[in-house]
């Protein structure tokens, strides 16, 4: 029997997608209603195996492996794992400068 893990949204991660949404439904509602999908989609299929996401190479150069993502289209969705549950962290444009934006948000000293 697979185990599986509860999927929890931090409020930064979850303010993070709705501005995303607006901004892409200001152009283009259609699309961005098929990107919400496709990111919940990919978050709920952590359920069952939350190590799928690889380990956040901008955190990861700096010793930090407890983070992982997963990246669907432009955007990487960060995650932790803690016990059972996946706790969603970041969503976030991949495009931008990554690095600095989550060392920032999640308060870590380079």
């Amino acid at each position: 029997m697979t185990e599986t893990y509860e999927i929890k949204w931090a409020a930064p991660a979850r303010e993070d997608l709705y501005e995303i949404i607006d901004y892409i439904a200001l152009t283009n509602e259609s699309y961005a209603i098929k990107i919400l999908d496709k990111i919940e989609g990919a978050v709920k299929k952590l359920d069952v195996l939350p190590t799928r996401g690889r380990v956040v190479p901008e955190l990861g150069k700096y010793g930090y492996l407890l983070y992982r993502e997963i990246i669907v289209d432009y955007w990487k969705i960060m995650y932790k794992i803690e016990n059972k549950t996946v706790w969603i962290m970041v969503v976030i444009d991949g495009r931008r400068n990554v690095e600095d934006i989550i060392l920032k948000r999640m308060m870590i000293s380079p």
